[in-house]
């Protein structure tokens, strides 16, 4: 693509530790916008001058994921009167919350403003699974090491679209599948990376791949999905064996297993016989990265309720407690890991004589 001389203008999405306001502690922060790029933002002019980056919207984490609302038109309201061209949101990352601030304010800025809006995250983001079918989401990486290429592929995105040149497949572009299947017509030969063949060829060629038990690749995936059977309903709590499993990151003070505070490999168990009334404050705290472990670390009970379960055995509500209780941290660990420690923690409760479990995460 050749460098026109023109500028376009752009404004970045950002939350609150990628534009330099803070970390957990500032998640709570309004939308404001800024001047020009801050934070990641700058990297778009190390990537290409053809792109300026007029205003910075800054965000934090905790107040797009509690109020959807009303950050979307915070937002929506900072960017009336800003004359710009493309929207770029992100990159998210394994970031959660982040990720889904991104496909939130992407697609809501591309359907008031009519300007292209694109975004980055991992596979493993849940921002993923929202709005993909209206923007496009690039496949990223897991961890803020990767910064420079995932904006790298949303800015020469940005740029072709800006451009006016045809969107590519996913398969060749690198976003995510939008699931919205279109004709392309070719009239300058082929498409980069895809040969022209009529649909049947692609077709045959296909079948003729998969017979000869050769790596093939369909037109049209089918996400793969998991049947799990619905457990059968207990009867009363009085005359089964409970346990309490969270993804909270709730450890014993000194953290002795060294369970991850985000993309976890790790799961514990601990001794809960001995604690009659709830988990104290100062013998167990929270690891979770995720949000901010203040009122956690204050009171263990409100991410593992220990103390309301005793209470309820204690007027015979709830019958057995198992001795111990498991816990993990869910932020930004993978559905593999998290599939792995859950059979893991699934036999040893089983093991256990357990027969119901309460799980609880954030």
């Amino acid at each position: 693509m050749k460098d026109t001389g023109k500028k376009f203008k752009a404004v970045c999405y950002l939350n609150q530790f990628f534009g330099q306001i803070g970390g957990e502690d500032a998640a709570d922060v309004a939308p404001t916008i800024s001047e020009g790029p801050i934070g990641a933002a700058a990297i778009v002019h190390s990537l290409t001058d053809e792109i300026e980056v007029v205003k910075t919207i800054v965000c934090g984490d905790n107040f797009a994921a509690s109020t959807p609302a009303e950050a979307r038109d915070a937002v929506l309201d900072l960017l009336d009167g800003v004359e710009f061209d493309v929207f770029l949101a992100g990159p998210a990352f394994a970031a959660g919350r982040y990720g889904v601030a991104c496909v939130l304010m992407a697609t809501e800025v591309r359907k008031k403003f009519g300007v292209p809006a694109v975004t980055s995250m991992n596979a493993e983001n849940p921002g993923l699974g929202m709005y993909r079918s209206s923007i496009h989401v690039f496949e990223g990486g897991r961890r803020a090491s990767d910064m420079k290429k995932d904006m790298g592929r949303m800015v020469s995105f940005a740029r072709s679209r800006l451009h006016g040149e045809q969107i590519p497949p996913a398969a060749v572009a690198g976003y995510f599948p939008t699931g919205v299947r279109g004709q392309i017509f070719l009239e300058d030969g082929e498409i980069p990376g895809l040969p022209v063949l009529a649909a049947a060829d692609r077709a045959v060629d296909m079948l003729l791949e998969k017979i000869a038990n050769r790596p093939w690749r369909t037109e049209l995936p089918i996400p793969e999905t998991r049947a799990v059977a619905i457990a059968k309903a207990i009867p009363s709590l009085k005359e089964v064996k409970l346990a309490l499993v969270s993804s909270g990151g709730i450890v014993p003070s000194d953290n002795p297993d060294r369970i991850e505070s985000c993309s976890a490999t790790k799961w514990g168990k601990y001794p809960i016989a001995h604690l009659k009334e709830g988990f104290p404050a100062g013998d167990y705290k929270t690891i979770h990265a995720g949000f901010d472990p203040t009122e956690a670390d204050k009171n263990p009970n409100v991410i593992v309720p220990l103390d309301a379960i005793r209470h309820y055995q204690r007027i015979g509500r709830i019958g057995e407690i198992e001795e111990h209780f498991y816990t993990t941290v869910g932020t930004g660990t993978t559905q593999a890991e998290a599939s792995r420690m859950g059979q893991e923690i699934a036999r040893d409760l089983k093991e256990r004589g357990v027969e119901a479990v309460l799980l609880t995460a954030t």
